[in-house]
This record gives structure tokens, sequence and C-alpha cells, in this order.
């Protein structure tokens, strides 16, 4: 399987914690729009989430446009699961590298 990236992993993890649309992705992972929704497409196009639009007159009733939902799919949550461990083991070899050291 292919290594996801930073973040790709941000994203899949706020999806995963409940968050539900791209704004809410932004706020939860501190990332610009420029890099989430891009994120958000290509983990769509891998098959690692799903995305549906909210009804136009639910979204109109509170003045505001439509949002599009996502959700982690089943192999989403694989691959976040496989990556988080990932960057996990790493944490320690960067400390180990004597990189930002004084």
């Amino acid at each position: 399987m292919r290594r996801l990236s930073i973040t790709a992993v941000s994203v899949l993890s706020a999806l995963d914690r409940g968050v539900r649309y791209g704004f809410d992705v932004i706020d939860a992972t501190g990332l610009p729009s420029g890099t989430v929704y891009p994120a958000l497409s290509r983990l769509e196009r891998d098959g690692f989430v799903k995305s549906t639009w909210e009804a136009e007159t639910s979204a109109h009733s509170e003045g505001r446009p439509a949002r599009r939902y996502y959700r982690v799919t089943p192999s989403g949550l694989k691959a976040l699961t496989e990556a988080a461990s990932h960057y996990r083991a790493l944490i320690p070899a960067v400390g180990r590298s004597g990189r930002g050291r004084s």
C-alpha cells in the first residue's frame, strides 16, 4: 500500500474524530484550504474517503450553501492506522538524528 503523507494522515485523522466537512477539517488540522481540499479530493479518488452533498433545502433554510460531508471508508481507516503507526515509529528516530540540537 502506498504510504500516506502527513497531510493525508492529518485530514483522515480529523475525519475519524468526527469532523464532517471541509471548513471543519481546516479548523481541526490548521491546514490551509489550498491544502485540505486537494487532499480530500485525492483521498476520495483513492477510496479512503467518501463524500455526499447535503440537501440544498436544508442548507438554504440556514442561509448558507450546501455542504459536502466526508467520512472515512474502511480502507481509509486501515490506511490511517498503518500510516499513524509508521509515523509514530519515526518519532524516536527524529530525536536521535541530532538535527535541531544546539
